[in-house]
């Protein structure tokens, strides 16, 4: 038996998808920016696809642009953003624990001049928002939140930051990285005080290589990539009408059955944290519920390493992480977010994420318990030794 519980690192594409992205590949592959019938036909998907994905949102399909991903929409509105305000101000807030395309770009402001206020968090990876009142400043021009942290699943207080934030001073920028939210919770930008907002496709079932980044009418963003002109002249290059319309395609796939994916998640979650509490010397890291996000189990599993017990897991055909894809590429030795949750060293390094989609089953689940129940106490006898 095969159970993919990394969800979160990236997700199949349904057949919706496949077919759509084929056919873009092989039938309607048309540069968009070409005068012909081909062309044409191409820019009409990039012009309908903008119209999905902005009807999720309830904005304006003029605000949404298409990038190849989440790390370029997370660089692009932070620096962008810094640069377009920089006379205003050089201080920016984000949290302690965003994902790394949000903290490098943070420390490339800082190399630029700007200073950076990082946001603490609690035991369950929360930003408090008496800290966000208290970071702001009259020289503040931006302000990072993401929604849903990527490795144990908090929810952060976005709608409610984003209203501090804004009758501090309505100019400053706010940016929220929404990579592991949209798709799982309902985001309404314009409500929520949101001027830009990254999405990454391959999250939601979509194509690889394909994002969006919401910018908000008026909010003063610069373009990072130039040449042709392409998008209002915001993101230059031959778009991927391909990787667009897939992930239109599946955007709306995820908002059509919104409630029944949600409530499916939801079950597999708390069968999953209530199967692996049944277990000894384990400790969780998520909120239980709608508390935290739908699709993110976090547990430790003390006196083992997380490596150790990942690839023992893989050897029986369960796919797991030890913490964020992207991080793990900087061979970090522990988890940011987990140390800044202040983890006792023993979880740290014993820290293994399970993140669920619609096709996970409940009977993955149980075999997935099953193994642990066998493998935990042999690894334990092993790690003793």
């Amino acid at each position: 038996m095969e159970a993919y519980f990394d969800n979160s690192a990236t997700t199949c594409v349904t057949e919706d998808v496949s077919r759509a992205v084929v056919k873009m590949m092989t039938e309607d592959f048309g540069n968009p920016s070409s005068k012909h019938h081909k062309g044409v036909e191409a820019e009409h998907y990039l012009r309908q696809a903008r119209e999905i994905i902005a009807d999720t949102m309830k904005v304006d399909e003029k605000e949404i642009y298409f990038t190849s991903g989440a790390t370029e929409s997370n660089n692009w509105a932070l620096i962008g953003s810094a640069l377009a305000n920089a006379r205003s101000g050089k201080h920016v807030i984000t949290t302690a624990v965003e994902h790394a395309s949000v903290l490098m770009p943070m420390h490339f402001l800082q190399q630029q001049g700007f200073e950076v206020t990082y946001l603490p968090v609690d035991e369950y990876g929360r930003i408090s928002t008496d800290d966000l009142k208290k970071a702001l400043r009259k020289d503040t021009i931006l302000a990072a939140v993401m929604y849903v942290n990527n490795e144990v699943g908090a929810i952060e207080p976005v709608e409610e930051a984003g209203k501090i934030i804004k009758d501090w001073n309505r100019n400053i920028i706010f940016h929220v990285d929404a990579v592991q939210a949209y798709g799982k919770l309902r985001i309404r930008p314009r409500r929520m005080n949101i001027d830009t907002l990254s999405v990454s496709s391959h999250k939601i079932h979509g194509p690889k290589g394909a994002g969006f980044l919401y910018v908000r009418d008026k909010a003063k963003v610069n373009p990072l990539i130039l040449g042709g002109g392409q998008q209002k002249g915001m993101r230059s290059g031959t778009d991927n009408v391909p990787g667009a319309w897939g992930m239109a395609v599946a955007a709306r796939d995820c908002y059509d059955h919104f409630a029944e994916d949600t409530a499916h998640l939801l079950e597999l979650k708390k069968r999953m944290m209530d199967g692996l509490r049944s277990l000894d010397h384990t400790v969780l890291h998520s909120l239980p519920g709608q508390e935290g996000a739908p699709h993110i189990v976090s547990c430790s599993f003390p006196g083992i390493r997380s490596e150790v017990l990942l690839h023992a897991l893989e050897a029986k055909g369960i796919y797991v992480s030890s913490g964020s894809a992207c991080s793990s590429n900087r061979n970090l030795p522990v988890s940011t977010v987990l140390a800044e949750m202040h983890l006792p060293e023993d979880q740290l390094e014993s820290t293994l994420r399970f993140s669920f989609s619609r096709y996970n089953t409940a009977e993955e689940e149980d075999y997935a318990l099953e193994v642990l129940r066998e493998l935990l106490p042999k690894l334990r006898r092993y790690t003793r030794h």
